[in-house]
């Protein structure tokens, strides 16, 4: 029995080293990746249904069951991302090729080999995110504790300097704990992505866009360029108006103190509204006041948006999605109320999720969440791998795209307004939406350039902070309201950051909303002012929108650009289209004062 279990265990070893020594094939990486799609989507449908109970009804069960479930699909792509480098090197043919592509870049973080440090890098991460969540600035002791929601309601709202530098300073101060943990971080973060073959996380994060790393962050430096000069405009408008209400706290010439845009972030100005609005800004209609008068339902609000998609050629709503989505903010159980877009099963279980009130506001937001549901169906029929986006600023992208179709032209059309107000009134609801959508690009362009230099090791430990706020001044031209050191950790105030989420989808989808609503106004045949045309009921529109929503991430992004705009590069010149009369009216206010900083 002693020399047969010898024999046998030899014969295993044998076997063992035969096989590790074989090299894989082609066939074998097909079945491979066959087999973990599917796995992926019975594991990825688990914790879609765990993460829509626990959104609907909030407790500590269905956050806890929401969260292991989360934990499973997460391992599991981590752990198949992998396994699928031993295919590295081999001639695979197209389908399979993009596939295992594909499974590697759905990583934000890849954890390191070593059990120990990948263990590390999960509990770094997780409490990197809850320090930022359990976030608060206590000036007096805990009776006085303030949290983000409330800090940035006085962000907003307050026009008092000395509240403003006090809520800025408070919540900046909550990030100075995770400056050690984040270093760590780092260091295994890139660790991981090495292992998989890349040159650091930041390269990883790059390489999703079909596209060489360095070749992209290129091409969003083009891309800012393009717009860099409606950006400047608007700058020494907003600035010369801020210098009017505050006095010499803001310079007549460099940048804008960080604490006087009306966000934590400075990221979006358009709470300044107020303070910057031109004379008779009045649109000359009120959307909230309109759908009031008319007694329009939450259900009502969503049958206009589901119309819209039916005007361009769309098919409707499954029953599903009025049986199973959250329209109204329930009275006997906690919700998370922030709108957003499911597709639970990955093919037809479309919902919306949102605590629907009857204000112009949540009228846009409609329209934009169900872009995001007829984009998921679109795409629901091809193989599991390719259903997304073609690159992840497409999904936002394509929401904002609908939202920018909502005009007065629109509303006449859908008999919510008598007549549409003459083009001269556009310009304060130009300014809004500028102050909003250009005011973030350079904020989007910041938070990842940052990550990548100090995933590269461009910027070393010791230069965060200054190096934050170096590039804060290059493209926003604003600065900190206080002095600031290394003691301080800016970059970490902000979630995505403290958060590991990669932010540069979000400036992404801010150039090609209007690259595809221009591309979209140009097949309906509008021939007016970009900003007063609307796709509505143009099935020309519908079909080029339909085109490119169908390939989902099957073929690259250049691909599905080129469906819809006829041109296989992003190209910002339709925002400077959009905002022209916008442009001259900012160039004609700011002539004669100082521009830059």
């Amino acid at each position: 029995m002693r020399i047969e279990a010898a024999v046998s265990l030899a014969c295993l070893l044998a076997a063992a080293a035969a096989g590790a020594d074989r090299k894989a094939t082609p066939e074998e990486a097909r079945k491979f990746i066959d087999d973990v799609e599917q796995k992926l989507v019975v594991l990825g449908v688990d914790s879609s249904r765990a993460d829509w109970i626990r959104s609907t009804y909030i407790t500590d069960d269905t956050e806890e069951l929401s969260a292991k479930l989360d934990e499973r699909s997460i391992a599991a792509g981590v752990k198949y991302a992998k396994e699928s480098t031993r295919f590295d090197g081999l001639k695979l043919d197209p389908v399979t090729a993009r596939k295992i592509k594909l499974l590697k870049l759905s990583l934000t973080l890849a954890t390191p080999n070593d059990p120990k440090e990948s263990e590390e890098l999960t509990r770094i991460t997780s409490g990197m995110e809850g320090t930022y969540g359990k976030g608060k600035y206590c000036p007096a002791g805990p009776q006085s504790c303030k949290d983000l929601e409330e800090l940035s309601k006085v962000m907003a709202e307050s026009r008092d300097p000395k509240q403003l530098l006090d809520a800025w300073t408070g919540w900046h101060a909550i990030a100075r704990p995770m400056r050690r943990d984040f270093v760590r971080y780092v260091a295994l973060a890139n660790k991981g992505a090495q292992q998989l073959g890349f040159k650091d996380n930041g390269a990883m994060w790059r390489s999703k866009y079909d596209m060489e790393p360095d070749a992209f962050a290129k091409e969003l430096d083009r891309l800012w360029e393009q717009v860099r000069p409606l950006y400047l405009s608007l700058h020494a408008y907003v600035r010369a108006r801020l210098r009017e209400k505050y006095g010499d706290a803001v310079p007549a010439q460099g940048p804008i103190p960080a604490n006087l845009l009306g966000n934590m972030w400075a990221q979006e100005w358009d709470n300044i509204y107020p303070l910057v609005a031109p004379a008779n800004a009045d649109p000359g209609y009120d959307l909230t006041a309109l759908l009031k008068k008319r007694d329009t339902k939450p259900l009502d609000m969503v049958r206009y948006g589901e119309a819209f998609f039916g005007s361009l050629g769309f098919d409707p709503l499954p029953q599903t999605f009025w049986e199973r989505s959250l329209f109204v903010k329930p009275a006997d159980r906690d919700v998370v109320c922030h709108a957003s877009a499911w597709d639970v099963d990955n093919v037809n279980d479309l919902r919306l999720k949102m605590c629907i009130q009857i204000t112009g506001e949540d009228f846009l937001t409609i329209h934009h969440e169900l872009g995001h549901n007829f984009y998921q169906r679109a795409y629901s029929k091809l193989p599991p791998s390719f259903r997304d986006s073609a690159n992840d600023g497409f999904h936002e992208a394509v929401g904002d795209t609908i939202a920018l179709s909502i005009t007065p032209d629109y509303l006449v059309k859908i008999g919510l307004l008598d007549r549409a107000p003459d083009p001269s009134k556009d310009i304060g609801l130009l300014l809004h939406r500028a102050l909003d959508k250009i005011a973030f690009l350079p904020f989007g362009l910041v938070i990842d350039q940052w990550r990548w230099k100090v995933f590269s090791g461009e910027i070393p430990p010791e230069k965060y902070n200054e190096t934050w706020w170096q590039l804060r001044e290059k493209y926003q031209g604003i600065a900190p309201p206080v002095g600031r050191s290394e003691a301080d950790f800016d970059a970490g105030a902000k979630y995505h950051v403290a958060a590991n989420v990669p932010y540069m989808r979000y400036f992404l989808a801010d150039i090609l909303q209007f690259q595809f609503h221009r591309a979209l106004a140009q097949a309906a045949g509008c021939t007016g002012p970009l900003n007063r045309c609307s796709i509505y009921g143009n099935k020309a529109a519908g079909a080029r929108l339909n085109a490119m929503l169908q390939l989902g991430q099957s073929r690259p992004w250049q691909d599905a650009l080129e469906q819809i705009a006829g041109t296989r590069q992003m190209d910002a010149s339709a925002i400077r289209d959009y905002f022209a009369p916008l442009e001259k009216w900012l160039d004609e206010q700011n002539r004669g004062k100082p521009s830059g900083w």
